[in-house]
């Protein structure tokens, strides 16, 4: 998605770059849950939270639901049961298991390659076209994520390599829901969807909950300030000033911006007391770089292509995701 801002236009990069930096400190909050609190448990505690702070948006956000066609309501619908309660599931159960070997990087920095998944999902659903030059960012940043996951390349673990495929199950359903968005970003005003996002991720985190056999629908008294921090923080707070930034935000500049997250995030992680092997810090770099590398490629694309025109792109208002 390309975001044209007028000259005049007071530009924002700040306020994307805090918004993805907030988002980065997911660990602070999850690290004291994972290992009290089951992930569906936990999903379905942030829904909540999210669900009670939106709630006076919710009849006017149901209403417009209800005025999309099949195809609107079926992506709404698999944004917040995929894209919002099963992501944050896997997300979480991932986040877990590495925290078990001291690692809280390497899920926050998987996620930087949503942009990949993405592009593959418009070009699969929306017919998009994909340029030749895609592989040559998209390889090096599988290989990437190869060193980034085992500290030594040619030593794989079975626990490790969950990990990784936990959390790029994660990262293609929410970039799913990146691509399912802008079916409907046109007929949904962004505080609409990102309402009915949570409202429908909110029974599906909770059959999550029933499904796993947990006793527990929501943690004790002394894990809540964590949960409310976890669903305020790096969700609802880092998203408003996100995409409140991107309004006003050159795409370019916008790219550059969210690298703030597994910046953030690896920050945090070191931090909480993990040290990353060389290879593996060689492996984050070459995913920063690689995938930043596409969205500057896209976006210079894109521009080069509506130049001739006389009349400027209105600016494109994105979907809360």
């Amino acid at each position: 998605m390309t975001i044209h801002v007028g000259r005049r236009a007071r530009d924002l990069t700040w306020l994307v770059a805090l918004g993805a930096a907030l988002w980065g400190t997911d660990a602070i909050f999850r690290q004291s849950l994972a290992q009290q609190v089951s992930a569906p448990t936990l999903v379905f505690a942030e829904h909540l939270v999210l669900v009670l702070v939106l709630l006076p948006f919710l009849p006017r956000s149901l209403r417009a639901f209800g005025r999309l066609d099949r195809r609107g309501k079926v992506a709404v619908l698999a944004i917040g049961a995929g894209a919002s309660a099963l992501a944050t599931v896997l997300f979480t159960i991932a986040f877990r298991i590495s925290s078990e070997h001291n690692d809280f990087v390497t899920p926050v920095v998987v996620q930087h390659l949503q942009p990949l998944v993405a592009i593959g999902g418009a070009v699969a659903l929306l017919g998009e076209k994909v340029r030749t030059r895609f592989a040559l960012f998209a390889v090096p940043a599988v290989v990437g994520v190869w060193l980034l996951a085992f500290p030594d390349p040619f030593d794989i673990t079975v626990s490790r390599l969950g990990v990784v495929l936990l959390a790029l199950a994660a990262a293609v359903l929410w970039a799913g829901g990146t691509v399912l968005g802008r079916l409907v970003a046109t007929e949904l005003e962004p505080v609409e969807l990102t309402t009915l996002r949570f409202a429908f991720g909110l029974p599906t985190a909770a059959v999550l909950v029933a499904v796993s056999g947990n006793t527990f629908w929501v943690p004790d008294l002394g894990s809540a300030w964590a949960v409310v921090g976890l669903a305020i923080v790096p969700g609802l707070l880092a998203m408003v000033l996100y995409y409140v930034g991107l309004r006003r935000t050159a795409a370019s500049r916008a790219t550059l911006a969210e690298l703030a997250y597994p910046v953030t995030g690896a920050f945090v992680g070191l931090m909480l007391g993990r040290s990353l092997h060389w290879s593996q810090l060689v492996g984050a770099a070459v995913i920063v770089v690689a995938v930043t590398g596409l969205s500057w490629h896209e976006t210079k694309a894109r521009n080069q292509a509506i130049e001739p025109a006389v009349v400027p792109s209105p600016v494109a208002l994105p979907a809360l995701l």
